[in-house]
């Protein structure tokens, strides 16, 4: 025949640091992820929660969408801002994207 018995040999006993090994790649770029990417992240989540938290009426905001205006009204889950003089339109909170420093908004 063209095909020779194969014959089982005894398995060697398995290195425990082999299978740890394997694994190193995977953790290693899981720990570069976390660090990189999902670790910032969360930081800068919780310092817009932080913002969001410490607003108050008559501080200056921007919107996500650019809109510049004066805090009027705080809401549970809605701002009022005013955007010019009797101008005033909700949004919501999560929609505010920075503070600005007082006095920045003359024109109101």
């Amino acid at each position: 025949m063209l095909i020779s018995a194969a014959y089982a040999q005894a398995a060697g006993a398995a290195e425990p640091t082999g299978s740890l090994m394997q694994f190193l790649p995977l953790i290693l770029m899981f720990v570069v992820l976390w660090f990189l990417m999902i670790r910032p992240q969360q930081k800068r989540a919780k310092e817009h929660q932080a913002m969001l938290n410490a607003l108050a009426k008559g501080d200056e905001v921007v919107t996500g969408g650019g809109i510049a205006g004066r805090v009027a009204k705080i809401g549970e889950n809605y701002i009022t801002v005013e955007i010019a003089e009797g101008v005033e339109i909700n949004v919501q909170k999560p929609a505010i994207a920075l503070t600005l420093p007082k006095g920045t908004l003359k024109s109101l």
